[in-house]
């Protein structure tokens, strides 16, 4: 009996660690381009963002010193219509403090990649957001990270998915709009975001290419 007992409770624990180590994987696991499209193709509008003008604020607010900063729970959201836009959020992993991808997030960047060219995603132009948790480092030097982060993976995309550079643009909100603000240190607030950001432009219609005259047959000697 003692022995039947012991093999039974070896048994439920062994069962135990499988169990959990299977979720373990299932929460690693990349997501699927399905997954991606369905999170990225129901935009309904654009959001009215001057990026150029954005990277500039994420900057000049990052740098100041600010006597009644309300800390990083309070913040007020530097770019709050973002929200508005389809997003996907991803669980890249860099090498700590600098903008180089990890091998574990390799194939989570080609199933973006697969996404951005299905054919409900064609039309639409992106923004990759780059974000950071609070931590010991200055608001400034998590903002130059999180914008070089985004700037990496725009780079992966065109240079070996061969996405177009015209659909990608990158934006690094450092510590100025975090994902979770009820808890800035999650690790939640480092995840790249994919947001659908705008339809391309239609190209203008070129004209159909006039025929070839038809060459003149030599005449006939007589």
């Amino acid at each position: 009996m003692c022995a039947k007992g012991l093999s039974t409770a070896g048994l439920g624990i062994a069962l135990g660690f499988a169990l959990l180590a299977g979720a373990a994987r299932a929460q690693t696991a990349a997501p699927t381009r399905d997954d991606i499209v369905g999170k990225l193709n129901h935009f309904e509008e654009a959001a009215e963002v001057d990026l150029p003008a954005l990277k500039q604020q994420v900057m000049e607010r990052a740098k100041a010193r600010i006597k009644n900063d309300p800390g990083p729970v309070n913040r007020p959201l530097i770019a709050p219509d973002l929200a508005k836009l389809p997003a996907f959020n991803a669980q890249i992993q860099f090498d700590a403090d600098t903008p180089i991808i990890q091998p574990a997030s390799y194939q989570t960047v080609g199933r973006i990649a697969d996404a951005l060219v299905h054919s409900s995603l064609l039309p639409y132009t992106f923004l990759i957001v780059g974000h950071v948790e609070s931590n010991s480092k200055t608001r400034e030097a998590n903002a130059i990270l999180s914008q070089r982060r985004a700037d990496a993976i725009r780079d992966v995309l065109v240079n070996t998915f061969k996405i177009s550079t015209k659909r990608l643009h990158p934006i690094g909100l450092g510590e100025e709009q975090f994902l979770d603000r009820a808890k800035p240190t999650s690790a939640v607030n480092g995840q790249l975001q994919i947001l659908t950001y705008a339809k391309l432009p239609e190209e203008p219609a070129r004209p159909a290419a006039a025929p070839a005259p038809a060459a003149k047959k030599p005449a006939k000697k007589h």
